[in-house]
């Protein structure tokens, strides 16, 4: 692993606003756009069909049980991705450090869906997701805002707006205040793990 992914400058990253993604030729390039997307968790907005789907119960959630299973199945796509064998070994060693969390949708024993983000004090950062099973990655969405709420979190930074985020609430917000709003969050003493 390159040292530029070690762990203690992986969160001071974060903590500063700053996330690391590889190009096409697997360098690692570091990241703070500018406007920003986050989720305001206490403003998350569910779809009423996703609600009706969340409350059947039709996947079984679970948190980080398959944390490097779902990073690789992020990273498994056909057009190339961000996700390099250096971003997988460096979240891998930040989840057995407590730092990188994974929330799952399973059926049966089927892994069908999820995401995986970083948790530093009241700041969830959202990586990626990916799913197998229609509305799975949207279940494990739903299922990490509800643990980000009942537990004190006050950011969930998405990195980047698309139209699929912004139908849950996600919005821009200039550099600053994110910022400002990120120096806040990581000194709330949330915990996202058991």
């Amino acid at each position: 692993m390159q040292t530029i992914l070690a762990p203690h400058l992986l969160l001071e990253a974060y903590r500063l606003g700053i996330f690391p993604m590889a190009d096409e030729d697997g360098q690692i390039r570091w990241f703070s756009p500018d406007p920003r997307a986050i989720i305001e968790p206490d403003r998350f907005h569910i779809p009423r069909t996703l609600r009706q789907v969340y409350r059947q119960h039709r996947f079984d959630v679970r948190v980080d049980t398959a944390f490097e299973r779902v990073i690789r199945a992020c990273a498994d796509r056909p057009e190339p991705t961000w996700i390099s064998s250096q971003i997988i070994d460096a979240y891998t060693r930040l989840h057995r450090l407590g730092h990188a969390h994974s929330v799952e949708s399973w059926q049966r024993d089927r892994l069908v869906g999820g995401l995986y983000g970083v948790a530093l004090g009241g700041a969830f950062f959202g990586e990626s997701m990916f799913h197998r099973v229609t509305d799975a990655s949207k279940v494990a969405l739903v299922a990490l805002v509800d643990r980000l709420t009942r537990r004190g979190f006050s950011l969930l930074d998405v990195q980047f707006h698309t139209p699929h985020l912004a139908r849950f609430g996600a919005r821009e917000i200039c550099r600053n205040d994110y910022l400002r709003r990120l120096r806040r969050a990581v000194l709330q003493p949330c915990r996202f793990g058991d």
